[in-house]
């Protein structure tokens, strides 16, 4: 895959940026045992943040608590100095993933885009004429104009996932939250939506996403965060992708191959795997030898 970081995406880590994200001694969940405990985080504005962790490791709860989505959060969270709490959320546009969307609900592009603008002014209940311009710009400026009148249903996933992209950004916000944007895609959409994302953020917008894409997505990211239940490193990719990191992040042995300035982190136990499953067709196959012998 040809990296859509190189010359566009921004690091974290450069000096004399305004922070934008604060996590201090945050632990959270929805009951019982915290999901994410001690997390200590910053994140500046015009970054880019890969999120990544194995199932259930916390990812979107992290972003979840960014908006004030997680009810049980001790410990304290800010976007643009302003305290989040629950139920409260501060400018921050959100795109889901994809699965989690009801296909079935009868909306076309344009009304799933306009209720990011009601949701930025709920006490205008109307739809103005400089509401409709907005979205239509929106969508040429995503590579989707021209469909507002189509059912979403019948959209690709690509295109789904811009229209959920628009529906974050028509309220201007601060802040996008992407969850698994690359879910469930093939290869062109996915590397469609990273030049899409390198784009908005070369243009200032600061944005956070989770993935479960190693290699074609995070690698390719300026800074990564690693998590499990707590953030175990955060920093470039090139820095902290270690088979020790990774393998305490993920509690599975990987492996990191380091050549011409790529990196890739490979499953170490497939050749256990295969091993095993070559054993168990090799006795499959004597079986069946058997079975033929005995027919003669």
């Amino acid at each position: 895959m040809t990296s859509p970081a190189a010359g566009s995406l921004r690091s974290t880590s450069g000096t004399g940026r305004t922070e934008l994200i604060r996590f201090e001694n945050v632990s959270c969940g929805y009951g019982g045992r915290p999901v994410l405990e001690g997390i200590d985080l910053t994140i500046t504005k015009g970054a880019i943040v890969g999120v990544v962790g194995p199932s259930g490791a916390g990812k979107t709860t992290l972003l979840r608590a960014m908006v004030g989505a997680v009810p049980r959060t001790t410990g304290s969270v800010t976007v643009a100095g302003q305290r989040v709490t629950f139920g409260r959320t501060p400018k921050v546009g959100w795109v889901p993933q994809l699965e989690t969307v009801d296909w079935d609900f009868p909306a076309t592009v344009n009304e799933v885009v306009l209720m990011g603008r009601w949701r930025r002014s709920p006490w205008i209940p109307w739809i103005t004429a400089d509401d409709r311009r907005a979205v239509a710009a929106l969508l040429e400026r995503l590579a989707i104009g021209g469909i507002g009148d189509r059912q979403i249903r019948e959209l690709s996933g690509g295109q789904q996932q811009r229209v959920f992209l628009a529906r974050a950004m028509i309220g201007d916000p601060l802040l996008l939250l992407l969850d698994e944007p690359t879910s469930g895609v093939d290869i062109k959409t996915r590397d469609d939506i990273l030049h899409l994302l390198a784009s908005l953020n070369e243009d200032g917008m600061t944005i956070v996403l989770t993935t479960h894409e190693i290699n074609s997505v995070a690698a390719h990211l300026p800074w990564v965060v690693c998590v499990n239940g707590r953030i175990v490193a955060e920093g470039d990719p090139d820095e902290i992708f270690t088979a020790a990191i990774l393998n305490e992040t993920y509690a599975a042995d990987l492996r990191v191959v380091r050549e011409g300035g790529t990196v890739l982190v490979a499953d170490a136990a497939p050749h256990r795997l295969r091993a095993a499953l070559r054993h168990t067709h090799d006795g499959y196959e004597h079986a069946h030898h058997d079975h033929d012998g005995d027919r003669q």
